[in-house]
């Protein structure tokens, strides 16, 4: 399996090489020069694999028909090491839990950081140290952070050898929870970096810094965020668990206490069509995806193109609705930092959707040209461009099953509200957001999964607001904001971030 760029760059690389690189060298992203497709025969197969070997196996199903590099037996080793129940705390990993007939919830958040990033993250730290003992080589690991992504990242390379991390982060835009759980961390191999600025900001350096090619050799520096193809790989596996939990025997319904009612059916065989687009032989489902970088929802999108039976893939955003602008009216319009809004689901607090460029080099049938000029010329000078008037924006949703929608703060506090009264479940800020936009989307017969974003207690703030009471916190964060902070303050500015680097290097 070779990789491409998304700008049309002429090297074809492995895995492994971009496992470590991160951007391309022309400012694109990897993608696979085609996307292995899974026929109905291979999903069965799959679907054995998840039920009789677990969540790690059909981890090393799905990656291995990317990853070409490692050889077999170690890369399944490396999934089993990854996904276990003593890290995840379940043995189906990312449990799927029925809300009401049609609608579900997929648990992500049940890893080191409680929120979903931990599942491609503690993969990504494996992949790191083993290829990095192979070649004897160090890498310094530039990311940016709206909030979950950091904690994942440096829970996952706490430790690891030949890993260094500097994790960039909007001053003051997190919750103070986010802020504890990374900043907290005495580690020496790990780096806070909080920038006088906006998540877009954080961003635009992560990138900066590894366009300077001369810079990003000489110091090893590579990428954590879903800019990673790594990263969007190992998400695209739950969402074949995800879809084997739904088409197969029902779900359990939570817990009494947890989101469920006592009496719930237990294991049932589905419903008559339930799980089945109309006039489709094979069963289908839909997802709804909280997003602002286009990073979950994109693995989605590669789920889809692989084969598996998504009927809608749907975009839930917050006030920051750039994505739902685009798929509403085909306008991709980025904004300064001055008009990102500072909300209650923070961590998509983004303007500048980042992997949303492989989404757009699809669309467009691959043609690496456009997209260079759309993502560079374009953004750069215009800080938008227009795609309704072209044929295949008008042909996406039906190619490619995408939908959309907003959530305010007012929608998530009344959703908060409104699932754990009806439910007994306590839902986290933009969980609620996708559960808002999932609602508009429903269609009979297709089981709509909502994907879980974070466990509440890293938004305690707002449930408290929701519901006049704080959410559960796991005994192992008590008192986690007191601890002392180990951070360094930075201005929105390259060259500030590449000399601390560089420093901190050198030493």
């Amino acid at each position: 399996m070779k990789y491409l760029s998304t700008r049309g760059h002429a090297d074809r690389k492995q895995f492994c090489e971009i496992l470590l690189e991160g951007l391309a060298p022309d400012g694109g992203l990897y993608l696979p020069e085609t996307y292995p497709q899974v026929d109905a025969a291979t999903l069965e197969k799959w679907r054995a694999v998840y039920r009789d070997s677990g969540y790690a196996d059909l981890a090393f199903e799905v990656l291995s028909l990317y990853i070409d590099d490692i050889p077999p037996a170690d890369l399944k080793a490396l999934c089993r090491k990854t996904y276990t129940e003593a890290v995840f705390g379940t043995p189906e990993i990312v449990p799927l839990r029925k809300l009401e007939d049609g609608l579900y919830l997929e648990a992500l958040s049940n890893g080191p950081t409680l929120a979903f990033k931990d599942m491609a993250m503690q993969l990504l730290g494996n992949l790191f140290e083993y290829e990095l003992a192979r070649r004897g080589e160090e890498l310094n690991i530039l990311g940016a952070t709206s909030g979950d992504t950091g904690s994942a990242a440096e829970y996952a390379m706490r430790g690891k050898k030949g890993v260094r991390v500097f994790m960039t982060s909007p001053q003051g835009r997190m919750s103070p929870f986010q802020q504890a759980q990374m900043f907290s961390l005495q580690d020496a191999n790990i780096h806070n970096i909080a920038i006088e600025g906006v998540f877009d900001d954080c961003q635009d350096i992560v990138k900066a810094v590894s366009n300077d090619l001369a810079f990003k050799r000489k110091y090893k520096i590579g990428t954590v965020n879903s800019i990673n193809w790594a990263r969007l790989l190992a998400q695209v596996v739950y969402y074949f668990a995800g879809y084997f939990q739904a088409t197969g025997p029902h779900p359990n319904p939570l817990p009494e206490g947890e989101g469920g009612k006592k009496g719930g059916a237990g294991l049932l065989p589905l419903p008559p069509g339930e799980g089945r687009g109309e006039g489709s032989p094979v069963p289908k489902v839909s997802f709804t995806v909280p997003s602002g970088n286009f990073g979950n929802v994109c693995a989605g999108h590669v789920a889809r193109m692989m084969g598996l039976p998504i009927d809608k893939l749907v975009v839930a955003t917050n006030e920051n609705d750039v994505l739902d602008e685009f798929f509403r009216t085909g306008v991709y319009r980025v904004r300064a930092s001055a008009d990102t809004h500072e909300t209650s689901s923070p961590s998509m607090d983004i303007s500048k959707a980042s992997n949303f460029e492989r989404f757009v080099f699809d669309l467009l049938g691959r043609d690496a040209t456009r997209v260079a000029d759309l993502f560079g010329a374009q953004l750069s000078t215009q800080g938008r461009f227009d795609l309704s008037g072209d044929t295949t924006y008008q042909s996406a949703a039906r190619h490619y099953g995408f939908a959309s929608g907003k959530s305010t703060h007012a929608d998530r506090l009344q959703t908060i509200r409104d699932t754990f009264a009806r439910f007994g479940t306590m839902i986290d800020t933009h969980t609620a957001d996708g559960l808002k936009v999932a609602r508009e989307q429903l269609s009979a017969g297709v089981p709509m999964i909502v994907l879980e974003t974070a466990l509440p207690i890293k938004f305690a703030a707002t449930i408290e607001e929701a519901l006049g009471r704080l959410p559960p916190r796991p005994a192992r964060f008590e008192g986690i904001e007191a601890l002392p902070k180990r951070v360094q303050l930075l201005p929105a500015d390259a060259a500030a971030v590449k000399a601390y680097i560089a420093s901190h290097v050198d030493d």
